[in-house]
């Protein structure tokens, strides 16, 4: 399968490809060869962290692709119990022995933990880790407006992106504008509402108009919204069918309908204010 040119510029003047491949809750042994099929059916950008306890198979399943590594996009992100100047880049090494990778495309503290307060300091760690060439960019995941600003306001440094929960149902809009605004890119995390998006009424008289499933309407979504997204899947037939988003384009009457669907309450993942959970 050809693969999709559709890439993202940072504001460090790297990028990255639109749409990628997640691996959270695919297990060690499981995952290489899901990862191996997501290669092969034409995903170039592969997205794990240190937590999901897979990162030696998905460094498998990238050394077994037959893909050479300067085709691909590797991210993984840093646990919240490594937050700190020497812990976090230990914590960095241990992934990276892990993936058995000399380097990462992309390196993201999971959690902010502001109840630990530490984030600063893990992100002037994943700043030197930048500059040594080791994370070629650096970002974030669940960071709220607050946590971004005191990033700017202590080390000069954004991330160029943040991997937050975003689906129609809870879709962030002032964070979002935050990012448009300072030139961050929003990642979607759980772009497809966990599953339960699919029978919808709108998504599904959406889908029936462009003769598409829900799924692939979802991420037709984000992708016209310019965030990037990493569905997850290990069925082979869904990882290629969520490839297949590139060769149509929802209206505006889309847009606005899917848009309507927000709720106040529609986060399924945990608060970022509020989670801490060192394991």
């Amino acid at each position: 399968m050809s693969v999709h040119p559709n890439m993202i510029e940072f504001h460090d003047g790297r990028s990255a490809p639109q749409l990628g491949f997640g691996t959270w809750q695919i297990d060690d042994d499981k995952v290489t060869s899901v990862v191996q099929t997501a290669i092969e059916a034409g995903y170039r950008s592969i997205d794990t962290a240190a937590i999901y306890g897979n990162e030696v198979g998905v460094g498998k399943g990238i050394s077994q692709s037959g893909v050479a590594r300067d085709e691909l996009f590797i991210a993984t992100k840093l646990w919240n119990d490594r937050h700190g100047h020497d812990i976090s880049r230990a914590a960095f090494q241990e992934s990276l022995e892990k993936l058995g990778l000399d380097y990462v495309d992309l390196y993201l503290i999971h959690w902010p933990v502001p109840k630990n307060d530490l984030y600063v300091q893990a992100w002037e760690a994943m700043i030197s880790l930048r500059d040594e060439g080791l994370a070629k960019s650096i970002g974030v995941c669940n960071f709220n407006i607050p946590h971004l600003e005191r990033l700017l306001d202590e080390t000069g440094v954004l991330p160029v992106v943040n991997q937050i929960e975003l689906h129609p149902n809870f879709q962030q809009a002032a964070l979002r504008e935050f990012h448009a605004e300072h030139d961050i890119i929003t990642e979607a995390w759980s772009p497809l509402g966990r599953g339960r998006l699919w029978e919808d009424a709108t998504l599904k008289q959406i889908a029936g108009k462009h003769k598409r499933t829900a799924a692939q309407v979802l991420l037709r979504w984000h992708l016209q919204l310019g965030n990037m997204v990493i569905p997850k899947s290990v069925t082979p037939s869904r990882i290629v069918e969520n490839l297949q988003c590139f060769d149509f384009e929802l209206d505006d009457h889309d847009m606005a309908a899917i848009a309507s669907l927000d709720k106040a309450d529609g986060r399924s993942g945990p608060d970022p204010d509020l989670f801490h959970l060192p394991k």
